[in-house]
């Protein structure tokens, strides 16, 4: 494993924007991580856990410590006694592909995850989440490395802690583990998920009332190529906001006042609203572009680089989509990217 110094950030994310890495390595084994992790200790250093950069926004000045590149590849499948399948993905495997190879099999329950950039690593890290499934609906078990005392663990999903965009590696006590590798359990042959509003849509005009496992794969890679940019064409993160969560009484209070918001609910009262709605029906930024800085013309949580924008830009641009929505609907949108 080689220690590289001062490597620009941007041609590492997909925003491309980015100042230097003081230093980076590119981990390919077990081993490499190790020796990573003990280079940054011995230099007193903080280190980051970067994928592909596809939910990850990094500062002009760029980072002070270790950047470690996950290039760890590897999948394997076994057999159980049932129709289930134990599949192994290694954090550096490319998630989209990992999602073809699984639909390839036959073993249902990645295919509504189709088409998001990132890692294996990364999708269990933020517990990625699309057209009615999150990652959580299908881990089995988690490898992860301690950095304090440089052991792999095996975290079940009940320990992985799994939140809406959230997991326990996001936590102070979870910071301290890098992501391995991840175990899913997947049916084979079992039965899709149809019943998000837009994939329900799709094959509802389509007159298909019983989709095949190939075909939901199909048609969200559709959706969300008519929906969202394409990264090799412009610069962007994907959905910068997260959907905020509230009491499902002051959700309620806001209907009133915006009739066609929708409300999902979820567990001990509270309720899920849609950024994208705000963002747009109220606040009216879908497609709006200040400077080389916009929002995607299909989806104003997407914040696009058109070209030239530092970071600086970007977040100045994000900062004041956050402002006008808490001006009118007194909600605090959070930040789904990584923001280093």
């Amino acid at each position: 494993m080689k220690i590289e110094e001062n490597i620009l950030l941007q041609k590492f994310t997909t925003l491309r924007t980015g100042g230097p890495a003081r230093y980076f390595a590119r981990v390919k084994n077990v081993a490499d991580l190790k020796n990573a992790v003990r280079f940054a200790k011995e230099k007193e250093l903080p280190f980051f856990v970067l994928g592909k950069g596809a939910n990850v926004f990094v500062s002009d000045e760029g980072y002070s410590g270790l950047v470690i590149k996950m290039e760890m590849k590897g999948v394997e499948i076994k057999n159980t006694k049932s129709s289930l399948r134990r599949v192994t993905a290694s954090a550096g495997d490319d998630w989209d592909a990992f999602v073809s190879l699984t639909v390839k099999q036959g073993l249902v329950g990645l295919e509504n995850l189709s088409l998001i950039p990132g890692t294996v690593g990364a999708a269990v890290f933020g517990n990625i989440g699309a057209y009615g499934r999150e990652t959580k609906d299908v881990i089995f078990s988690v490898e992860a490395l301690n950095t304090e005392t440089l052991r792999t663990k095996k975290l079940s999903r009940k320990e992985c802690a799994f939140g809406y965009r959230e997991s326990f590696f996001k936590t102070k006590e979870g910071k301290k583990y890098i992501i391995t590798r991840a175990t899913f359990s997947l049916k084979k042959n079992g039965r899709v998920k149809t019943d998000y509003k837009d994939v329900q849509v799709f094959f509802e005009n389509k007159k298909n009332f019983f989709p095949s496992q190939k075909e939901i794969r199909n048609a969200v890679i559709k959706i969300r190529k008519e929906k969202l940019p394409d990264i090799s064409l412009v610069g962007t993160a994907g959905s910068f906001f997260k959907n905020p969560v509230m009491e499902e009484g002051k959700a309620e209070s806001l209907k009133k006042q915006y009739p066609d918001l929708p409300i999902f609910p979820q567990k001990e009262g509270k309720a899920k609203l849609p950024a994208g709605f705000l963002l747009d029906k109220i606040c009216g930024f879908k497609g709006y572009k200040k400077g080389g800085v916009g929002t995607w013309g299909n989806q104003a949580l997407v914040l696009v680089n058109y070209g030239g924008a530092n970071a600086k830009e970007i977040l100045g641009f994000a900062e004041m989509m956050k402002t006008d929505v808490k001006e009118k609907t007194g909600i605090e949108l959070d930040y789904e990217v990584q923001i280093i």
